[in-house]
């Protein structure tokens, strides 16, 4: 196991805790990482969860998430839980309540037909929406839309799941006139295609657990070129994130089927506004609509 370095003191706050998992992260054991992962994507199950539950859920030992803990300069998990707790208190009242009810009763639903098995994903997604309002960042949001609004052509990347994503994308821009470029693993090609990038342009990238290698490899691809990219992904600790200008999170639900609508969601509030010089704001307007 890698050493873990001891803090004098311990993060006093919730935010000085996320800095250091991810100032820590890449010098971290594979399940010091892991752990990483799940506290940065599920700061409110970490908050009402007992150790034992959350251990079982992720198949990690208990004792792994109390060395974790000591590890940062805690006395146990329990001290390290408290910050989690904090800022659930703080949070918007009554959304915790919301998820709570939505996977209680996903858990004790007795329809297994058809149409409960959509009810299940669509509930599911539902909380993934409601999870969204919690992890936009205004300033983020911003970066990203300058980013688009200034490049000269926008490459587009997203592979298994998230293609669809990356397909969307493409179509939105088009309609708009912007010039972009998907980079399709067909024939395999997607990463050559990538070493055309230039100076002036910008890279949308969408990757969520378990991240597609090729996806990975050309963003950092494009950030030994000087290209910035635009990440859209389900952590801050994704390897899309290390290079990228601006990450919009988007949550990533455990699940056979992960829905699409939250992945939309995170894409279309990327669009810059107010709209690049030339852009209609009704043909906007009728790109979404169609």
């Amino acid at each position: 196991m890698k050493q873990q370095p001891q803090p004098v003191d311990p993060p006093k706050d919730y935010e000085e805790l996320i800095r250091l998992i991810h100032d820590r992260h890449d010098q971290m054991s594979k399940t010091y990482q892991r752990i990483s992962v799940y506290l940065t994507q599920n700061p409110n199950e970490v908050a009402v969860h007992s150790v034992n539950t959350i251990a079982e859920r992720h198949n990690i030992h208990a004792s792994s998430f109390v060395r974790f803990a000591q590890s940062l300069g805690y006395k146990g998990f329990k001290e390290l839980q408290a910050l989690f707790q904090k800022r659930l208190a703080t949070a918007a009242p009554g959304f915790e309540a919301r998820v709570r009810a939505l996977d209680d009763e996903l858990q004790s639903r007795e329809d297994r037909s058809e149409y409960g098995f959509l009810h299940d994903l669509v509930v599911r997604d539902i909380a993934s929406l409601q999870d969204l309002l919690e992890r936009i960042s205004a300033e983020q949001l911003g970066t990203a839309a300058d980013l688009i609004e200034a490049a000269g052509t926008v490459y587009l990347v997203g592979q298994l799941r998230s293609a669809p994503v990356a397909e969307l994308l493409r179509y939105i821009l088009t309609m708009l006139g912007k010039q972009c470029i998907l980079l399709d693993p067909g024939g395999g090609l997607a990463t050559h295609m990538a070493r055309t990038m230039k100076t002036g342009d910008v890279l949308i990238a969408v990757s969520f657990r378990f991240y597609a290698t090729e996806v990975v490899n050309i963003v950092e691809e494009a950030e030994k070129i000087g290209v910035p990219t635009v990440a859209i992904s389900d952590s801050t600790l994704s390897p899309l994130a290390k290079s990228a200008k601006s990450c919009s999170r988007s949550p990533s639900m455990i699940t056979a089927f992960p829905g699409l609508w939250p992945r939309r969601c995170a894409l279309r509030r990327l669009w810059p506004s107010p709209l690049p010089h030339g852009f209609r704001r009704t043909k906007r307007r009728r790109a979404f609509r169609r």
